[in-house]
């Protein structure tokens, strides 16, 4: 080993592996080895599934309901008329103008 100074000119030896808390032997080493693979393998296939068009697709599905639910009721369960109605007359409006202006531009 070969002797050098750190910045501060305190001896340091280069070469030398410092060892963290490593299993003592080949087979505890090999058997982690294995647990992380078990583990890395599960977290990949965890992902993919997340992945998935499908699944992004109940997601998305799942949080617009969840945003409806919000918006059409109250905290008690009850519906709530006035902006369910508002939401209906706009469709109407919009789909309204889109066929007057369809059959106006032939």
């Amino acid at each position: 080993m070969t002797e050098a100074k750190t910045p501060s000119g305190q001896p340091t030896t280069t070469g030398a592996v410092e060892k963290a808390a490593a299993p003592t032997s080949i087979a505890a080493l090999e058997a982690e080895v294995a647990a992380r693979r078990e583990r890395l393998a599960a977290t990949i296939d965890e992902l993919t599934r997340k992945a998935t068009p499908k699944a992004i697709f109940q997601r998305q599905t799942e949080a617009a309901k969840a945003r409806f639910a919000d918006v059409a009721t109250t905290p008690q369960g009850e519906l709530r008329v006035e902006r369910v109605a508002a939401v209906v007359i706009t469709v109407v409006v919009i789909g309204g103008l889109v066929i007057y202006r369809r059959v106006h531009r032939a």
